[in-house]
């Protein structure tokens, strides 16, 4: 008996990373809307204004009452003046006058509609505006995109560019967001060389670290990357505990499986807590998950292909909770293009080239390089194919899900 589960199957994995960060979820801060783009809402956000705050054109031309047109034909109405984008000007347009008017400019007191500046003819002072304009023809009207007083975004959402972007339409200068998680990224195996240094026989390129960097900065985290931990079972718990004592996540790679030098599982087991080792997934069964003093432990196996599947499935999981993320990552249906035979039991998460047919449906391309340690295959996809557990015969044409990656 190990004490904590093992060779779970992944959906049992999530939901413990889930609830474990949960209860570590992190504390609330209030940044400006200039600094809050990519953030978790802590807070829900409601409309203060209504959007737009005002009516106004659609577009440059002439403003009037649209009980001014004759509905016989053509109507020549008097320009009265001019209201331009920026402060309301002091103006009553009366019947059978019109203002010139900008896009974006507020309508003046008297009028409703407007007719665009390349339909209508200016002759002197008056503008002859064409039949068949309909009442509040390009107007845009007050709070028809946002009314005041309603939910705009929840508490859980992502602020993206284009919400933080109507927050700031709004007024809304600065909001409750929660903090991002502070991470310490390792790599194991006293058989990697950094880049660019001669690699001597049985020695490999660390190629791990720039990898799960790359998916952190992707994520809008900063990362801190650690020297490579060592084959050494003491060093290890060393640098470890370190790290553990500061950081909100230890991220490791490498060192989980069953060999003579994965230290990780027993280390953890000593100096923290295991909340299960192994899942099955492929790639990546013998991912670990933990916790350590004050951060959250979450040991990816070395491969690289299973470094890539384990956290864009599990460490985003680990990153939401802590966050507070509540919206769903995007998935999609897509069609097989070719088929697959999937011989093994496990939830498989396989390498694919996501893209579009002539007929608009997304369809998804497997890899045929489907081993862990297969990197050019990782690079040569842009989404992971969900398999379900179980062996199983895949057709082309076959609607399969699909992780972005």
């Amino acid at each position: 008996m190990t004490g904590y589960p093992t060779r779970i199957d992944f959906a049992a994995a999530a939901e413990i990373v889930r609830d474990v960060a949960g209860n570590r979820m992190l504390k609330a801060e209030r940044l400006p809307v200039t600094r809050a783009s990519g953030r978790v809402l802590a807070e829900d956000i409601v409309s203060p204004i209504a959007l737009p705050p005002f009516d106004n054109s659609r577009m440059d031309g002439f403003a009037f009452a649209h009980a001014s047109l004759s509905t016989e034909g053509p109507t020549a109405l008097r320009l009265a003046g001019a209201q331009f984008a920026g402060l309301l000007q002091d103006l009553h347009v009366a019947p059978g006058e019109c203002v010139r008017i900008t896009t974006g400019a507020p309508l003046p007191r008297g009028t409703d509609t407007v007719a665009i500046k390349e339909d209508c003819i200016e002759e002197g002072g008056s503008v002859r505006v064409p039949a068949g304009i309909a009442p509040g023809a390009d107007v845009r009207r007050c709070g028809e995109d946002v009314p005041a007083g309603v939910r705009v975004f929840e508490e859980g959402q992502v602020l993206t560019p284009a919400r933080a972007s109507l927050a700031a339409a709004l007024g809304v200068a600065s909001m409750a967001v929660t903090q991002r998680p502070t991470v310490a990224v390792f790599t194991t195996g006293d058989e990697l060389v950094e880049p660019g240094l001669p690699l001597a026989p049985g020695q490999i390129y660390n190629s791990n670290r720039e990898l799960l960097m790359g998916l952190l900065r992707a994520e809008g985290l900063e990362p801190t990357a650690w020297p490579t931990l060592p084959d050494d079972p003491e060093r290890m718990a060393a640098m470890l505990t370190d790290a553990a004592a500061a950081f909100d996540v230890v991220i490791t790679c490498g060192g989980v499986s069953a060999g003579e030098k994965d230290h990780l599982p027993g280390l953890l087991a000593t100096h923290g807590r295991i909340h299960f080792w192994k899942v099955r997934m492929k790639p990546g069964m013998p991912v670990l998950f933990g916790d350590m003093d004050r951060a959250l432990f979450l040991g990816l196996p070395g491969n690289p292909v299973s470094v890539l599947a384990t956290f864009l499935t599990l460490g985003r999981e680990l990153l939401d909770g802590l966050q507070r993320r509540r919206e769903s990552r995007p998935q999609w249906k897509a069609v097989l293009t070719a088929p697959w035979r999937k011989t093994h039991a496990r939830l498989e998460f396989l390498r694919g080239g996501l893209g579009s047919a002539a007929d608009g449906r997304l369809q998804v391309t497997p890899n045929a390089a489907d081993a862990s340690h297969q990197l050019r295959a990782a690079a040569d996809s842009n989404a992971l194919i969900v398999l379900p557990e179980g062996a199983h015969d895949y057709s082309a044409g076959d609607v399969v899900d699909v992780i972005g990656c």
